[in-house]
């Protein structure tokens, strides 16, 4: 369904980058994976070369510095011939409260999360704009849609990323290029990794806030087998005519208005 197309997947050593990149590469696309953690960047790509029948590459990228994206862009599409597609799930998460999240936390998580996402897609859209259009998928959150007391950075950087989205996608159009974000509820290994630190408590507490929704079984889906296709699906030209959405994939755990 991807033959032929040129990616690059952003945040690709694990999670949903991992599993993006790695449908990808089932998929047929020529990808290049991007992270800042290089040895599980690395094995990412050897991995989904194994798979195949498309072909992966890994370069290391810091999504906040504004050089470390261009030079990575520029080298990534020399090796591409090219660039149809950025996936671009990288981003950080982390705690914070309205009474006395700091500067340094709050600057950091949108420097990753909010300015990573406007050097990126700006990175893709002069590349896309030259090959006549493309796909840029970004990663939102239903964070960025609700109230979120424990974590109040990382749910304004997610707003803003959702806003972004729709701007960028009414700039870019006339270009051919269409900027969409996915919404995703999905158990990744850091998703895991903190389910099983909770208390009794909390792990309530989580439940009646984050699965109780979720109307197709009250779990978290499979990065790979629930993910990996909307992706696919979105890097595809059978989405050609989509752009400017927010799209949940989270089984039903909210929707977008």
């Amino acid at each position: 369904m991807l033959e032929d197309k040129r990616i690059i997947v952003t945040g690709s050593a694990r999670g949903m980058g991992l599993a993006t990149l790695t449908a990808f590469v089932q998929a047929g696309a020529r990808v290049v994976g991007m992270d800042i953690n290089d040895a599980d960047g690395e094995q990412a790509a050897r991995d989904a070369n194994a798979l195949g029948p498309g072909k992966a590459a890994y370069l290391h990228i810091d999504i906040a510095d504004q050089s470390s994206v261009e030079t990575a862009f520029q080298e990534a599409v020399n090796w591409l011939g090219g660039l149809d597609v950025l996936a671009h799930p990288a981003a950080i998460q982390a705690g914070s409260a309205a009474s006395d999240v700091s500067v340094e936390d709050w600057d950091r998580m949108f420097a990753v999360n909010v300015r990573g996402t406007m050097i990126t897609n700006q990175a893709a859209y002069h590349h896309m704009k030259a090959a006549g259009g493309g796909s840029i998928i970004n990663f939102g959150s239903i964070s960025g849609q609700r109230a979120e007391p424990g974590a109040v950075a990382y749910s304004a950087s997610k707003g803003a990323v959702h806003s972004w989205t729709r701007s960028a996608a009414g700039a870019w159009g006339m270009d051919r290029v269409r900027v969409n974000a996915i919404l995703p509820a999905m158990a990744t290994p850091m998703y895991q990794e903190a389910m099983a630190l909770l208390t009794e408590q909390q792990a309530t507490e989580s439940f009646w806030m984050n699965h109780r929704s979720i109307a197709l079984g009250q779990e978290y889906g499979d990065p790979l087998t629930d993910l990996g296709p909307v992706m696919v699906f979105f890097a595809s030209d059978a989405s050609k005519f989509i752009t400017g959405q927010l799209i949940p994939v989270d089984g039903g755990q909210t929707n977008t208005r």
